[in-house]
């Protein structure tokens, strides 16, 4: 199986930008469909964007779309976030996603992915 870690989140201005980084361990990344999800505070887990095995298809929600940008680099096991034109209401922990038996495309539930990092704290101040 797969083992994710999420770094890159930090502190930035409203109007900012940021680089996640997803790496992954264990078996080979191109196994696996590749996800990015935010949790706010007492807020449920919510969809960013995803990326198919390949790269070859991405999917993002109405919220970040034209701001975030998912890529992934399957000979280093890597999966990135580039996040622009960051809003305060971006703050939240950003968690890496990965599964190998997608049901449908896209996924956009947090119940289709089965592994998980355990996330990297991003705060946007206005």
């Amino acid at each position: 199986q797969v083992k994710l870690e999420e770094s890159g989140g930090e502190m930035v201005q409203s109007g900012g930008s940021l680089r996640l980084t997803c790496a992954t361990s264990g078996r080979n990344f191109n196994n696996y469909a590749g996800g990015w999800f935010r949790q706010a505070p007492g807020k449920e887990r919510e969809f960013v964007a995803t990326i198919s095995w390949s790269g070859a298809s991405t999917y993002y929600a109405d919220s970040v779309k034209g701001r975030f940008s998912i890529t992934r680099d399957n000979d280093k096991n890597v999966m990135f976030l580039q996040m622009n034109n960051l809003a305060p209401e971006d703050t939240a922990v950003y968690l890496c996603a990965a599964e190998d038996s997608l049901q449908r495309w896209p996924p956009k539930r947090a119940d289709e992915f089965h592994y998980w990092g355990q996330g990297t704290q991003v705060t946007v101040s206005s």
